[in-house]
């Protein structure tokens, strides 16, 4: 592994030294210039109501994927390990969110009152607590054992867990798409033309403030000092008396319980959902932590924001069956052009 990482890197530098890097960047700010200018011109087109109606769905959609690639950032920050499961644990809270619902009374086309809030509440904490329960039991069963192991062996495990989660999903509710009870009410208010409605309110505003207390958790705790000096350096860390496995463990269900938000919110949002959407969603998720950073949770949060409205503004502007092109080539170009992301740093292999 450390043979081929060494090539991938000399033959990245080869590329951005000398002419050919100078023209390589030039083509980048190049082609980014005629996107900008193309979408401007198209912007104008459609007028400024359907500029502002994309945007709230952008920014909707990029707190969602902020919220999976915030799991991402943390797991691989803490042990360097792409948990490719921790898309299928969002796509677990979301079926699990809508079997929940008729159970605390909430159901499709029926009054939403002051009751219904704390039901969804309520809802929504068990959702993010089974889900973080969930990941601490794929942690202590698939990847601690392989803590030690060669880091293609809990790769490959990543893999399989995702494979299998994906099975129990579609066991548990076929491969069709399942319905997601439309209990939020249609409320909301004009902005310049464009309806805000009570879902994407509800979308944004849970986004910030998981984020903004994701942030301040993992900066002003005593676990959260605990997490970082675990990312650090674990040796020193475990030396200074820090749990190592507790602190992992505690990552992983952070990280999980952020996935079960988010797929509450997609399916409160979209009113849908497949077994296969911790796949899709999943892999947009992880190139945002990737143009953010990995394991920058600042950038995890900017990067799944920038890419939902990448994503977004693409499907309202352009071809929407190109979109999924579009998001994978800015991952391809980031990895060739800044492979530490927007707020990533450089640092030396531990």
């Amino acid at each position: 592994m450390g043979t081929i990482g060494e090539a991938v890197k000399r033959r990245r530098g080869g590329l951005r030294a000398g002419v050919a890097g100078r023209v390589l960047d030039f083509a980048l700010i190049a082609i980014i210039a005629a996107f900008l200018i193309i979408l401007g011109t198209k912007i104008v087109d459609h007028g400024g109501s359907f500029f502002v109606q994309i945007l709230t769905f952008a920014v909707a959609n990029g707190g969602i994927y902020a919220l999976i690639a915030l799991g991402y950032t943390m797991v691989y920050g803490i042990i360097e390990l792409i948990n490719f499961a921790h898309g299928d644990v969002f796509a677990f809270g979301a079926f699990l969110s809508a079997s929940l619902l008729p159970i605390f009374g909430l159901k499709e086309g029926g009054a939403f009152t002051p009751v219904s809030a704390i039901a969804l509440v309520a809802v929504f904490a068990l959702t993010m607590l089974a889900c973080g329960f969930l990941n601490i039991s794929i942690e202590r069963i698939a990847y601690r054992p392989l803590r030690h192991a060669p880091r293609l062996a809990p790769l490959i495990t990543a893999v399989g867990v995702s494979f299998f989660l994906e099975g129990a999903l579609f066991l548990w509710k076929g491969p069709s798409n399942v319905h997601y009870p439309s209990i939020i009410p249609n409320a909301g208010f004009e902005l310049f033309g464009a309806t805000i409605g009570a879902k994407d309110l509800l979308v944004i505003v849970v986004s910030v403030v998981l984020v903004i207390g994701l942030a301040l958790f993992v900066d002003r705790t005593r676990l959260g000092k605990a997490m970082r000096a675990t990312a650090q350096d674990r040796d020193a860390a475990l030396l200074m008396g820090i749990d190592i496995d507790r602190t992992i463990a505690a990552t992983f269900f952070i990280g999980a319980i952020l996935a079960g938000a988010g797929g509450t919110m997609y399916g409160l949002y979209y009113n849908t959902s497949v077994f296969d959407l911790g796949f899709s969603a999943g892999l947009v998720a992880f190139t945002a932590a990737v143009f953010g950073g990995i394991g920058n949770i600042y950038g995890a949060a900017i990067g799944g924001l920038v890419i939902g409205m990448i994503r977004t503004f693409w499907d309202g502007y352009f071809d929407s069956a190109w979109t999924d092109i579009m998001i994978f080539t800015i991952l391809i170009l980031v990895l060739i052009f800044r492979p530490t992301g927007l707020l990533g740093m450089r640092v030396p292999e531990k």
